[in-house]
């Protein structure tokens, strides 16, 4: 039976505190950073840092899934693409952290709580083997495109710092699905699908307002 090293165990735990602490370096540059400040109402101002709350805690979840999920991988192709992933995961969690700043807001207060979810998930999607692990990455990541593409839409119109983020989070997540899916991922069944969509839908009402 394959079973995670202490080495591997204690990379995962730093990485673990790293995230949930705010310690997120992005590796590319922030999409926002040559869009122009609008003024934003209160209302809209508080609006837009309810989604970017959200979609920072999706990113915490995506680090959590990344890393939990390669932990049974035996596949070095499989481990790798995740590592990338989740390179780019982290770049989405910097940008998301910062523009909360900028709108004078906060990470959600159970990112703990969500770490530690999604990191229990991964094991159990990973502990099925990596084509049912490739398959969780797929349909995460069409649920995920989907949600974020609606964001886009709630999103107020003059808020082009949060909009131009959200757009590269869009295309960035396409590409880690389709890139599971060429590693051989499976269909997960339905019920599974509908269990993610509804864990997800408490995760995003939460997030919105804590």
């Amino acid at each position: 039976m394959f079973l995670p090293s202490i080495d591997s165990t204690i990379i995962n735990f730093d990485r673990a505190l790293r995230v949930i602490s705010g310690q997120a370096r992005a590796s590319r540059q922030n999409p926002a950073r040559q869009c122009l400040d609008q003024d934003l109402s209160e209302a809209e101002q508080k609006h837009s840092a309810g989604l970017m709350r959200v979609n920072h805690v999706g990113e915490i979840c995506a680090q959590a899934l990344y890393d939990s999920q390669a932990v049974f991988s035996k596949s070095n192709e499989v481990k790798q693409q995740f590592a990338r992933s989740s390179i780019e995961e982290e770049d989405h969690l910097a940008w998301t952290a910062e523009r909360l700043q900028q709108l004078n807001s906060h990470t959600s207060v159970f990112n703990p709580l969500w770490y530690a979810g999604a990191y229990a998930c991964g094991l159990i999607a990973g502990r099925c083997g990596d084509a049912v692990s490739l398959g969780f990455v797929v349909e995460t990541e069409k649920q995920v495109e989907a949600h974020l593409a609606s964001h886009l839409e709630k999103l107020p119109l003059q808020d082009a710092k949060s909009r131009a983020i959200v757009e590269q989070m869009r295309v960035d997540e396409i590409a880690h699905g389709a890139a599971a899916d060429a590693l051989g991922a499976t269909n997960l069944p339905t019920p599974v699908k509908i269990l993610m969509q509804g864990m997800a839908k408490v995760m995003t009402t939460a997030a919105y307002h804590l």
